[in-house]
């Protein structure tokens, strides 16, 4: 039954995307994975997918195809790369759903980045990746 499972809450990991310039001045875009937590990540699954709010109008809709990864694991205090993404897809909302198992145990969470958020404004210092970038926790 459903209310047997045991939905453990996610803690110490982040979504980050993130903003570099390329030698030739242009700004390249990509979204992390962060492992924060002081013991490793094992399976990592990565679902990705872009949509248009909910609000808008109906013959506007929007969604890119759902992209799927698998990454072996994170050791403690890491990160790696889970892709690429187009400036075109900020007007989207960007959705990163990821599981991942420590022990026996399984976890997940989505990290939804919402249209427009991917600003200037927006952009901080991300140590771990020496990285301007947006997280999401």
């Amino acid at each position: 039954m459903r209310k047997d499972i045991e939905f453990p809450a996610v803690e110490g990991v982040q979504v980050a995307i993130t903003r570099y310039m390329d030698e030739l001045n242009q700004p390249i875009w990509e979204v992390h994975f962060i492992n924060y937590n002081p013991y490793r990540l094992d399976n990592i699954l990565v679902t990705s997918t872009g949509y248009s709010p909910k609000d808008t109008d109906k013959n506007a809709n929007q969604q890119t195809t759902t992209i799927r990864r698998h990454f072996e694991g994170a050791l403690p205090n890491t990160a790696f790369l889970i892709e690429p993404i187009d400036p075109a897809l900020f007007h989207l909302c960007n959705e990163y759903w990821i599981s991942y198992y420590v022990g026996t145990k399984i976890y997940d969470k989505k990290f939804i980045f919402l249209p427009d958020t991917l600003i200037e404004k927006n952009l901080q210092y991300i140590e771990l990746l020496g990285k301007e970038g947006v997280l999401h926790s």
